[in-house]
């Protein structure tokens, strides 16, 4: 998803808002809570003792008193024995009943986690289930997708439109869950029932409708994939839907879409032109689309879009661009759908591969923004898609680390994550060297991973060994440090030194210099001054490669 900011240029703020991409994380915190601890822990043998096998979520949405009650069934396999567990759910929402084998368990709540107690040990290996009852006023999302909530609107007809946004706050926001990145349900059904007349677009497949006696219809929907807690989706509506195929590399891919019906001719010409170019594009660099069996989705949601799995959120009002505008500045991102691209980008990286900790969460964003340029590189070239990347680091702030520098605290890394990640990944990719070789790695991290929740440190030794180079420090410096690395040339008594100035250990990468009018040759520094030979260089011909290589140059 994405944060966003705005940005002078010239006298006036323009129409072009700084995305510092889709994510919807949540407001920087500079103190962790109790509850942060709770929510984000990873090591709690209260959370880690069971492994969520399948949800049964069934809630029903009174849209005018914005209200929700329903249940969820957790079906889980026992990792250890044990006979207490943590769940999730928001404090404003209440927990009626916990039910287990037909009784009532006890229970506490603690923040917004809630611990059941249950009459007898549940041995290692075994699977069980129980059913948490709940009802309550949801958060509602004062400005979705940026705060997490519920989004309860209305469309240009004065209808009901409702749409969940919740990644970074959490999907306890709205439904009691196991509300941990690292352990993701296998597979779910996701039953909403509305008011008649409207119609509930969720993730997966839809399975039943059913006219209900109380004046409301329950649509059911089932994913037969792993999914993020915070993609599981309930979008209400007036929808009306038309399909497409795409013959894909696992075979025929469905191609669902439900839009509003006054705004049905713009989605079949916004959506026909740029979805199928965009599945050709990422399925060349990153791999078949990961989830062929619960089919390819994008709904219309009155908030700008976010990238829940098999049912990508899609508000950018049918133009090109972000909301009409380039965050490259350079004429490129005016000529896609940015939502369609980068929120679809998401099901290889984020939906497909999870980042197990909210801290790691370069892994979703900088991978997703920088199959942007790689969009744009698909259909207008290699150069094109440089000068995207390149186009961006008019966003990056340096204020913060990309990674957060703490682990299970829910506590997200800085926006940076998106402009400064695309450029990092470019790097590498100029680093390798070796574009078959780069676009296999890329593919290669989706079929080793496919459907796993990871660490920085298994994304990046997986690019390490396949490369066949030591990438960490790179990775490091650009990812964990503020300061980007400078080249610094010292021209003396005829000679030419060079080193990196750099904060990451072990710093060191390849780059680009060229005598002014010659070709770009490779040097190699480190962070110790060293002496190069290219003949004819002076201090006044020298050219650093800074376009695809964001660094300072220092010269002496």
């Amino acid at each position: 998803m994405l944060k966003l900011k705005a940005i002078l240029t010239g006298a006036a703020f323009a129409a072009l808002v700084s995305f510092s991409a889709n994510a919807q994380l949540l407001t920087k915190k500079q103190t962790f809570t109790h509850a942060d601890t709770l929510r984000g822990s990873l090591t709690s043998p209260l959370r880690t003792c069971y492994d969520i096998n399948y949800y049964h979520l069934d809630v029903k949405f009174n849209i005018d008193q914005k209200f929700i009650n329903g249940s969820n069934l957790f079906k889980f396999t026992a990792t250890q024995d044990f006979n207490k567990l943590q769940f999730d759910l928001f404090a404003n929402l209440k927990v009626e009943k916990v039910v287990y084998k037909g009784q009532e368990l006890p229970y506490t709540r603690d923040a917004n986690a809630v611990f059941v107690t249950f009459p007898q040990t549940i041995k290692q290996g075994s699977k069980d289930e129980f059913t948490v009852f709940y009802s309550g006023n949801p958060t509602v999302a004062k400005r979705a997708p940026w705060d997490g909530g519920i989004m309860f609107s209305t469309d240009s007809l004065g209808k009901p439109w409702v749409a969940s946004a919740c990644q970074g706050m959490g999907a306890s926001v709205w439904w009691p869950n196991k509300d941990q990145q690292a352990d993701e349900v296998d597979s779910v059904m996701i039953s909403i029932s509305v008011p008649n007349g409207l119609k509930d677009v969720s993730n997966g497949r839809l399975r039943k409708v059913t006219k209900l006696k109380d004046g409301y219809t329950r649509f059911d929907w089932f994913v037969a994939n792993p999914i993020n807690n915070y993609d599981i989706a309930a979008n209400i509506g007036d929808y009306t839907h038309f399909g497409d195929t795409f013959a894909g590399e696992k075979g025929k891919l469905t191609l669902d879409y439900w839009v509003l019906p006054y705004n049905l001719e713009k989605a079949k010409k916004q959506f026909g032109r740029d979805v199928k170019p965009m599945l050709t594009a990422f399925e060349h660099w990153f791999g078949p689309y990961p989830f062929y069996e619960d089919g390819y989705k994008l709904v219309e949601t009155p908030h700008l879009g976010m990238e829940h799995q098999s049912a990508v959120a899609y508000g950018n009002k049918y133009r090109n661009g972000y909301l009409g505008t380039d965050r490259s500045q350079t004429g490129w991102g005016t000529k896609w759908d940015f939502i369609i691209v980068h929120e679809s980008g998401h099901e290889w990286f984020g939906n497909n591969i999870t980042s197990k900790d909210l801290a790691d969460s370069w892994i979703h964003e900088s991978f997703t923004n920088y199959s942007e340029a790689l969009f744009t590189e698909s259909l207008w070239g290699k150069q094109a898609g440089q000068e995207y990347t390149h186009g961006q680091r008019h966003l990056i702030q340096n204020k913060e680390p990309v990674i957060a520098p703490n682990l299970g605290v829910n506590e997200d890394g800085s926006g940076d994550m998106y402009d400064k990640g695309g450029n990092t990944l470019n790097m590498i990719r100029m680093t390798i060297n070796n574009d078959e070789k780069w676009r296999n790695i890329l593919r290669g991290l989706n079929k080793t991973f496919y459907h796993q929740t990871v660490t920085t440190e298994q994304i990046v030794g997986y690019i390490n060994k396949e490369s066949g180079m030591n990438l960490t420090p790179i990775f490091n410096q650009y990812l964990r440090y503020i300061n980007i690395p400078t080249l610094e040339f010292r021209f003396s008594q005829g000679k030419t030194y060079v080193r990196w100035i750099a904060d990451a250990d072990g710093f060191e990468m390849p780059v680009r210099i060229k005598v002014k009018g010659g070709e770009y040759q490779y040097i190699k520094p480190t962070r110790t001054a060293k002496a190069i030979e290219i003949n004819g260089l002076t201090k006044d011909n020298l050219e650093v490669d800074t376009f695809n290589y964001y660094i300072g140059v220092l010269i002496e």
